[in-house]
């Protein structure tokens, strides 16, 4: 009898069988092709390239390692990983969450000539306003033997007529008359403001 050859020309059947099988199998399953971003589609624009990433560094511009590859493939990249972690951060030093006060330079003042020798300053002398003129035309007067003379004055359409030492319009005192032998004008005080003002003739 030969059982125990048929027996073993049955295992290596099988196991060729197996064999067949599992080699099948992965190439129905790990065997499909993967979809890349840089496999042009009939019909599509081929894409920009892509510009390298660029760090702040005091105006320097900085390269990844690698190119960075537009790819639909959901494997991880560890080497674009690694190459962003080796990035290092140079910007500067200050705390956002600080409060800092800005340098403001301070205005230069311009330089003051200084006198060698100042001289003392003078105090203000006050010069007090002149007073007013006293409103008062003087036209005429009257002078008879054994009488007191008497000065003809008048303010506006009010005429006036007093003796030496009497006051009119209850403001101006009449304290001489002089005659045309002495200059014929009259003087009047302001007793309001103790203002003396001599006040010629007007003819006519």
């Amino acid at each position: 009898m030969k059982v125990g050859t048929d027996n073993r020309r049955n295992l290596y059947v099988l196991i060729a069988l197996a064999l067949v099988a599992l080699y099948a199998a992965s190439h129905y399953y790990f065997g499909k092709p993967t979809v890349s971003a840089n496999t042009p589609v009939p019909g599509t624009a081929k894409p920009a390239a892509k510009k390298p990433i660029v760090t702040a560094n005091a105006g320097k511009k900085k390269k990844l390692k690698g190119p960075l590859v537009a790819s639909l493939d959901p494997t991880l990249r560890f080497d674009l990983l690694r190459a962003s972690e080796d990035q290092e951060y140079t910007g500067g030093k200050r705390n956002i969450f600080q409060p800092q006060m800005e340098d403001i330079p301070k205005p230069v003042q311009p330089a003051i000539k200084r006198d060698p020798n100042p001289q003392p300053a003078q105090p203000a002398v006050y010069v007090p306003p002149p007073p007013p003129p006293i409103p008062l035309k003087f036209y005429g007067f009257s002078s008879r033997p054994g009488e007191a003379k008497q000065a003809f004055l008048s303010t506006g359409d009010d005429v006036f007529i007093g003796k030496e030492g009497e006051v009119i319009n209850r403001r101006f005192r009449i304290v001489h008359i002089n005659t045309p032998a002495n200059g014929a004008s009259v003087e009047i005080e302001d007793v309001l403001n103790n203002n003396k003002q001599v006040i010629p003739l007007t003819p006519g």
